[in-house]
């Protein structure tokens, strides 16, 4: 397993983790010093979740300031990573007959550049994103996951970012270090023990794992990404969790290590 590259589900919060220093930003860090070099890196987003399957193929894709509300510091964050125009052709050669189409209009949104900006500050590794396809279930995001794995035994890294307990409504803002609300630690500490079990089918089927599960996934878009990453993990292979904590009592953190 030693030439096969991890992959992560990382937890990104709030578009403000790219301009600060606190245990999840140093904790991306980590990943960028702990994890062998890739050739580039493949990046699902939760803030791509469009109708269909695409693939970014710009050589020089564009920052997304895809929020609203922020200091304008954030705004002037720019994350310059090359594109990888052979990774994209590889990415719908694996995933064939699923139609993918090439993306010159998308860039990198704030769920990939907030993250890399401290996992790679040289923003020097090429970066490829590939959209979340809004109209199927939980099991052909997997399936695209699984389809993906052999980019792990290519040098390119696979990044999920989403959170896997994501409720906005409940977010205590402006409280400091709020607790977690109980929902979302008893959802969370679940679904650590099926993903430690690798017991994937439960997490396909989340709809029906109770008011938990409602309350921290109300709508899918950031726990999806979760579905890619555990889809490609091999035979065997061990889950860890190498960033942990809750932001806000209902934004789990969670970082997800395969392999």
């Amino acid at each position: 397993m030693a030439d096969i590259l991890p992959a992560y589900f990382i937890g990104h919060g709030n578009p403000m983790n790219a301009l600060q220093t606190n245990p999840y930003t140093q904790g991306w860090s980590r990943i960028g010093t702990e994890t062998p070099r890739p050739l580039a890196i493949l990046a699902i987003s939760a803030h791509w979740y469009v109708p269909g399957t695409g693939v970014t193929i710009s050589t020089s894709p564009r920052t997304i300031h895809d929020f609203g509300g922020f200091p304008k510091e954030l705004f002037q964050v720019q994350y310059p990573a090359p594109g990888d125009l052979a990774l994209a052709n590889r990415v719908r050669e694996l995933l064939a007959p699923v139609s993918v189409t090439f993306d010159e209009s998308w860039g990198l949104d704030h769920g990939t550049w907030s993250i890399l900006k401290h996992v790679y500050p040289q923003a020097d590794i090429p970066v490829v994103q590939l959209s979340i396809d809004a109209t199927q279930p939980a099991a052909f995001h997997y399936e695209i996951g699984k389809r993906l794995a052999p980019l792990r035994n290519e040098q390119i890294l696979i990044i999920g970012s989403g959170n896997l307990v994501h409720n906005l409504r409940a977010y205590a803002w402006g409280q400091e270090a709020p607790v977690p609300y109980d929902w979302a630690a008893r959802f969370e500490s679940e679904a650590r023990q099926m993903l430690l079990a690798a017991d994937d089918q439960p997490l396909l089927n989340y709809q029906k794992l109770g008011k938990d599960a409602q309350l921290s996934i109300p709508t899918p878009e950031h726990f999806l990404p979760l579905l890619y990453i555990i889809g490609s993990r091999q035979t065997k292979e061990l889950t860890a969790f190498p960033i942990e904590g809750v932001d806000g009592g209902s934004i789990s953190m969670l970082t997800v290590q395969v392999g």
